[in-house]
């Protein structure tokens, strides 16, 4: 093992074939596979179908067959944990908001009107979910403390809105992206169907037996998960509605690259500042992920590593590899103190080898959409990070409410997507 400090690159039964799969032979040399990414035709790929997480494969059937969320906005519960001591002075204002029904930048817009400050003095750690209950931390800079003549109680805003400060402190810093640690999740699944292996129930009794062996196998599957995780997939949410994001992303790359601009000698900065078009990027390299996720689900590895593997170290963003897969890493990764982790594409992707690697270019290469994409980051000079296959839950439990209404509780890190665990539970969910 080669052990690495690099502590910024993290950001099986049978499953469905991925809706990017090539009708070429899988022997074509790289020459062909080049060809048809020169070749490509936006018009030949279902983008919508491409992005959606029903279509990646999970590591077993999900119990539950099909569900409804987000029925109403309370059935869906955000709460950032961000565990901070305050200093009670400095010129920043920090306020825990509950709101519902608004995105995060609009409320940031709304908080820098009502200071009476410019929008850039507005800090938040993460974007929280419009259509949902969510409670996050904001901060102010107020120069001189000197707040505003009247409370803060917006009125433009809609009949299905509000907004409620639930505590405030002054703090010597400004709250920056990416600062809290993880987001505890409360989800109310209702009206569910469960997957039912005996469709020749005759009475009422096997009904309510057969009913309650689903539940059962419904707490079997979440006790499991909760030991083992699940597979780390990106959330729809990260490729915008139908897939438009990367449908944008590739409009962006058909377009050259823009020059950076020449600095000066003295300049402390070492390059030009990177292109922005960040969702367009994030949209590109996360389907890349979850394509090559796929791929690790449907072979077995994506929790037990390959050779050549890049390894991440939980809870961190320290990673380290391993030419082969021996004892000591297997049990690491059974207990969660290690995940394999697969590729952000980007450019500089040397620290994978072995099996590890092949997979990862063979998975591109197959796809031209993908070889597009990957092309484009490239062209743009965007570095290679590594990302876990696996996602741990923390803190997770549910309680029924009733027969079809189950609540779930869980805790994630940040990054990570709700919808990676409602999907190893339920084949279709409704919204």
């Amino acid at each position: 093992m080669t052990p690495q400090d690099t502590s910024n690159d993290i950001e099986n039964n049978s499953a469905p074939q991925s809706v990017l799969d090539s009708d070429s032979d899988s022997d074509s040399d790289s020459d062909t596979n080049n060809q048809a990414a020169d070749s490509f035709d936006l018009s030949d790929i279902d983008i919508a179908a491409v992005t959606d997480p029903t279509n990646l494969p999970q590591p077993s059937r999900p119990p539950i067959k099909q569900a409804t969320y987000k029925a109403n906005a309370t059935d869906f519960v955000v709460n950032e944990i961000l565990p901070l001591e305050f200093t009670d002075e400095g010129e920043h204002l920090w306020l825990h908001i509950k709101k519902l029904g608004m995105n995060t930048a609009y409320l940031a817009k709304l908080l820098s009107e009502w200071a009476d400050i410019p929008l850039r003095d507005v800090g938040y750690s993460g974007l929280k979910d419009r259509h949902a209950v969510t409670t996050q931390w904001f901060s102010l800079r107020i120069p001189k403390k000197q707040l505003p003549p009247t409370e803060f109680a917006p009125i433009d805003i809609g009949e299905h809105e509000s907004v409620v400060i639930l505590a405030q402190h002054w703090h010597n810093k400004k709250l920056n992206r990416g600062t809290h640690r993880a987001n505890q999740f409360i989800i109310t699944l209702r009206d569910i169907e469960f997957t039912n292996d005996d469709e020749n129930t005759e009475s009422t009794e096997q009904s309510l037996s057969t009913q309650q062996t689903a539940k059962q196998r419904v707490e079997e599957h979440l006790a499991h998960i909760g030991r083992t995780g699940v597979p780390n997939y990106f959330g729809p949410q990260r490729f915008g509605r139908q897939g438009n994001n990367v449908r944008e992303a590739l409009s962006l790359f058909a377009r050259p690259a823009r020059e950076p601009k020449p600095q000066p000698k003295k300049s402390k900065r070492k390059r030009a500042p990177r292109e922005q078009n960040t969702m367009e990027l994030s949209a590109a390299r996360s389907l890349i992920f979850n394509e090559i996720l796929a791929a690790r689900v449907r072979d077995g590895s994506w929790n037990t590593g390959l050779a050549g593997e890049v390894f991440n170290l939980d809870g961190s963003g320290s990673i380290f590899t391993s030419e082969e897969i021996d004892d000591t890493l297997r049990a690491r990764m059974s207990s969660g103190d290690i995940h394999p982790t697969a590729v952000l594409w980007g450019t500089g992707n040397d620290k994978v080898s072995g099996s590890a690697a092949a997979l990862e270019n063979e998975v591109v290469q197959h796809s031209p959409l993908l070889m597009q994409l990957a092309t484009g980051l490239e062209q743009r000079d965007i570095k290679a990070q590594r990302r876990p296959l696996r996602l741990p839950i923390e803190q997770l439990s549910w309680e029924w409410s009733d027969e079809q209404i189950l609540v779930l509780s869980f805790t994630l890190t940040t990054g990570s997507f709700a919808t990676s665990v409602l999907a190893s539970l339920v084949q279709q969910m409704d919204s």
